[in-house]
């Protein structure tokens, strides 16, 4: 937090933001001579970036955020964090005074640490696939799938066939650009019993990758993971690291390269959440012919624009490579291509739903408008995030949602309050403590975070977001009055990152735009329809 303010005072609080940006651009002494197909497979000459994105993802979050940030915070100290040596000379030109010793002595024990974890990925799968061979697991039953990683209980389709469900599945499966001839939908979610959507099983599997279970197929793959570990174990001691390092997403690639076609998934769809990493075994898989499919959930990825211009992509955006992207708009295609080229193959599908929940919206008996905020992080926390502008902060989510039930109450209408999400302790105390006062308000109806954004914005007749969230431009797509309010006018109005939605910055321009949408009988004609 020291090292936090000292930023604030110094005007630098985009420093860590340059700094990762930097990293995320840096390439790692690594070639096709010094990495191995052993190791890498069909992502050999992709192997340099892999694993970059592979370090960004372990070692340049907010782990990384704090080591720098507690430097700044006690002049005289070094930076002390598991890196390789190219990104210790990244720190020290940008002013940083890094522990070369103790963050050599650090890495190298995580480069150890990373080979333990990748033999024992290697023993859990020759286990897997020895328990497969005898139980006579069979994939085949699943037919034709696809599947959904890194998913939530709330991302699974409601078992209540009368109520709309608007969880991923649900929206992939009036997709007309899914996959045809499906069998079923696969997840990881794991305690949860098969179910249906439509005609499609929904099915959580034991394993993203299928156990081997052919006889060649089980002495191939042992044989492999001997020759491997002796090889990561071996280069461990000659400056090769990464091949160590990546030898447990190597267990996972070697266990695909030895599949028959039919057991893999017609399309693998990953979401946003982990935007840096392609796994290493996907190239394995897009060779036999899976679709490998990056689908945004949100479009709250963009920097806001500052007076002087836009700021560059964030860290890890620039270096993303999957061979397909999912985008709600234009807008958003246009910042996957700035991030990652031209050339990058994108569909532009509208809106994607991710998660939906069975608790019932509260009854209305007056104008709805739809309220969206960022839940603000306790301090602690919210300096470690990295943030190079000082927004979705207590003072700024008062005011915002302040304005609008004021606003609200002249219209006779009231505020439906939908919370982002539910982060428990990690809640700043005094927007809880004003949370808890605000859903006290008669004009105030509190909203169940996990309630689907789209049902609170079918029961409302407009929509207020807090800059950028994505819940502007579900309105607009389900034809409600939708604009973004900012009450500190730091955001620009013609920003990009708005995708065409008004941007309003004062109570003034507030209450006039409610009292031109605001009206009971068009919302009721609305909801009608």
């Amino acid at each position: 937090m020291r090292g936090y303010r000292y930023l604030k005072k110094t005007i630098q609080l985009d420093k860590i933001t340059a700094v990762k940006e930097v990293l995320t651009n840096t390439e790692i002494n690594i070639n096709n001579k010094t990495s191995s197909k052993l190791i890498f497979g069909e992502g050999i000459n992709d192997s340099e970036l892999i694993v970059r994105q592979y370090l960004l993802m372990h070692f340049g979050g907010v782990n990384l955020n704090r080591a720098l940030l507690s430097t700044l915070g006690k002049p005289g100290t070094a930076v002390v964090h598991p890196m390789p040596r190219e990104w210790r000379e990244v720190l020290r030109k940008h002013g940083f005074n890094v522990s070369e010793l103790s963050s050599e002595f650090i890495w190298k024990a995580y480069v150890f640490m990373f080979f333990i974890y990748g033999v024992k990925s290697l023993i859990k799968q020759n286990l897997l696939n020895i328990k497969a061979f005898f139980t006579k697991y069979n994939y085949n039953e699943l037919g034709n799938y696809v599947y959904f990683d890194g998913l939530i209980k709330g991302a699974l389709p409601l078992s209540n066939e009368d109520e709309q469900s608007y969880d991923i599945m649900s929206w992939y499966y009036q997709w007309p650009g899914r996959s045809n001839k499906l069998d079923s939908l696969c997840h990881n979610v794991k305690g949860v019993n098969q179910t249906t959507l439509g005609s499609l099983k929904v099915v959580s599997i034991p394993s993203v990758i299928p156990p081997l279970t052919k006889v060649i197929s089980l002495l191939s793959y042992f044989r492999w993971s001997f020759s491997a570990s002796l090889y990561a174990f071996y280069h461990i001691f000659t400056g090769r690291w990464w091949n160590a390092v990546m030898l447990k997403e190597a267990s996972l690639s070697a266990a695909v390269r030895m599949q028959k076609p039919r057991n893999l998934a017609r399309d693998y769809l990953f979401h946003n959440s982990g935007w840096i990493y392609r796994p290493l075994w996907t190239y394995e898989a897009y060779k036999l012919g899976s679709k490998i499919t990056f689908y945004f959930y949100s479009t709250n990825c963009e920097s806001f624009k500052r007076p002087d211009g836009y700021p560059n992509h964030t860290y890890g955006w620039q270096i993303m490579n999957w061979p397909r992207y999912l985008v709600w708009d234009d807008y958003q295609a246009k910042f996957v291509r700035s991030a990652v080229g031209e050339q990058t193959n994108i569909s532009v599908v509208g809106p994607i739903w991710f998660q939906s929940s069975s608790i019932k919206m509260p009854e209305i008996d007056k104008n709805g408008i739809a309220v969206f905020d960022v839940t603000s992080h306790r301090q602690s926390r919210y300096c470690t995030l990295g943030a190079d502008l000082e927004y979705y902060i207590p003072n700024v989510s008062k005011s915002f949602l302040d304005d609008i039930a004021t606003s609200a109450k002249q219209q006779n209408a009231i505020v439906l309050w939908k919370r982002k999400r539910n982060i428990g302790t990690m809640t700043h105390p005094y927007y809880r403590y004003f949370a808890d006062k605000y859903s006290e308000r008669d004009e105030v109806v509190l909203i169940e975070p996990d309630i689907s954004a789209l049902r609170v914005i079918e029961s409302s007749c407009v929509v207020i977001s807090m800059p950028f969230t994505s819940t502007a431009l579900i309105a607009r797509r389900l034809g409600k009055p939708s604009i973004y309010y900012d009450p500190t006018g730091q955001v620009q109005r013609n920003d990009r990152a708005a995708h065409g939605i008004p941007v309003l910055s004062t109570t003034d321009e507030l209450d006039k735009w409610l009292s031109l949408h605001v009206d009971l009988n068009k919302c009721l004609e609305n909801q009608l329809q």
